[in-house]
């Protein structure tokens, strides 16, 4: 059996990323799903049952799984739900999986920092990318700079070589951010 499942939950397991023999990447992890429901009588929220999933996520959206998804995080999954269950040992056990298709924080419980990722994928795409200023703009003076306000210059105020610099962006508060192009993880630049 094979359905679409939109499901919200939390995260509660640290995420397990693998690849295929066929060198697919893959990432999994548990998902809880608690039902809440306001109680009158006693005036409070109360949970419900719990649902439990196994969740996994195969090529790109595994990569950004194990890049952006953390154990105790709030996530909404979206993907197609597959029951199985097996016998062992004279008892019977039941399992629900969603092969996701799409996974991204709950917004509902906290803010993320979204950033998309090149069509060719790994990389930031060039929209996110810190441009250089033109000449003459802030950085002339000799100073080390390299984001909005210009490439990095050296003492007679000529522009640095850039290629061992890596990949750079800026986030929206204005702060450069340094992109570790092994992991795709963002790192602080100052």
């Amino acid at each position: 059996m094979s359905d679409n499942i939109t499901v919200r939950g939390f995260v509660a397991s640290e995420i397990r990323t693998s690849t295929t023999p066929g060198g697919v990447a893959t990432a999994s992890f548990r998902l809880g799903s608690t039902d809440r429901r306001y109680d009158r009588v006693a005036g409070a929220w109360v949970d419900g049952n719990t649902n439990w999933f196994t969740v996994q996520g195969y090529r790109q959206l595994a990569g950004n799984i194990g890049c952006s998804i953390r154990k105790g995080q709030r996530v909404i999954i979206v993907g197609r739900l597959k029951m199985r269950s097996w016998e062992k040992d004279g008892r019977i056990y039941h399992v629900a999986e969603i092969d996701a298709e799409s996974v991204g924080h709950d917004l509902m419980w906290g803010s993320a920092n979204f950033t998309r990722m090149a069509a060719g994928g790994g990389q930031p795409s060039a929209a996110q990318s810190v441009t250089a200023a033109p000449e003459g703009g802030p950085g002339d003076n000799g100073e080390s700079v390299f984001g909005p306000e210009g490439p990095r210059r050296d003492d007679d105020g000529e522009a640095e070589d850039q290629d061992d610099a890596g990949l750079f962006i800026e986030d929206e508060n204005g702060e450069v951010m340094q992109v570790d192009e092994e992991t795709g993880e963002l790192t602080n630049a100052t």
